[in-house]
């Protein structure tokens, strides 16, 4: 019977090689092992658990209801097991190399781009290649060792640490409500010319929460499109209409007056800064350490966020 924790961690790397691989000599090429000892490994699992995990047929293999089960919280512990080991393993290297980084253009530019000269000084031998892009990128195919996404719902494609946290605010500038009025009600936004940030999935159909929590969509009609938050930015402090942006980018102009406020008692979803990168497996001391230092400069209120007069 499988008795040491070790023991256990080794027959659950192998189960979850043939759930994965839908074979044990597939999974014992894949581990490195005889299909014996795959076989002999998940049959201990079996008897120490009590319970059936694979079905097994002259022609295939399918995992029972509760090999399913445990085949999920596996892939978790093993992926958790692997992090360890990686930082355990990075902690001891120094952090070299090049580190190819991508980000989007305006929170690299205002918010990332000052921190670089720290982080150099710190690790002189990691070489920094960043690129800004606002596109979600393929951070395997495209070969970026790491980047910094904003996003309501994480990544499901690649593992990722929070950073920090940005308002989504509903605003326009004194001189375009000077002469047009402020919306108070969310379908008067229907009469506004709009600003519209063409890369988000709400680019017209605009999402707010009231104070219950209760979501409202609202239709608006474009009088400008833009793949830049700089450009609606622009825009709107030049009065041209109504815009939505994250408090990175307009934290300041709502503080100095430049952008108003609209639609007291709604408000949109807040959005996650996140550092992502492709696994947590073998997680280099180049990466390890830099998205350690972005999370120390992150750490706290965001200083975009303070004194806005919402």
């Amino acid at each position: 019977m499988i008795g040491a924790a070790v023991d256990r961690l080794r027959a659950y790397e192998m189960f979850a090689a043939v759930a994965a691989k839908g074979s044990f000599t597939r999974a014992a090429d894949a581990l490195d092992t005889s299909p014996a000892n795959v076989t002999r490994y998940v049959q201990e699992l079996e008897a120490h658990l009590g319970a059936r995990l694979i079905n097994r047929t002259s022609r295939r293999l399918s995992l029972t209801e509760s090999g399913q089960a445990l085949y999920e919280r596996v892939r978790a512990i093993l992926d958790d097991a692997a992090e360890a080991e990686a930082i355990a393993a990075s902690a001891t290297l120094e952090a070299r190399g090049r580190l190819r980084i991508n980000a989007p253009l305006s929170f690299g530019i205002r918010h990332l781009a000052p921190l670089w000269p720290a982080f150099v000084a710190r690790h002189p031998g990691v070489e920094l290649d960043v690129d800004l892009v606002d596109r979600v990128v393929d951070l395997v195919e495209e070969g970026y060792d790491l980047a910094i996404r904003i996003s309501r719902g994480g990544s499901q494609s690649a593992v990722g640490r929070r950073l920090a946290a940005s308002r989504n605010v509903v605003c326009a500038s004194p001189d375009y409500i000077a002469r047009r009025g402020a919306p108070h009600a969310l379908d008067q936004l229907q009469q506004h010319d709009c600003i519209v940030y063409s890369l988000s999935s709400m680019s017209d159909e605009w999402r707010l929460h009231d104070e219950a929590g209760r979501e409202h969509v609202v239709k608006v009609r474009p009088v400008m499109t833009a793949n830049n938050g700089d450009t609606c930015r622009a825009a709107a402090l030049a009065g041209l209409g109504v815009i939505w942006q994250p408090t990175f980018l307009i934290g300041d102009d709502l503080r100095a007056g430049r952008l108003i406020p609209l639609l007291p008692g709604y408000r949109m979803t807040d959005i996650d800064i996140l550092a992502v990168y492709p696994s947590r497996r073998h997680l280099s001391a180049k990466v390890r350490v830099m998205v350690d230092f972005l999370a120390d400069a992150f750490r706290g209120q965001p200083a975009w966020d303070r004194g806005i007069p919402l």
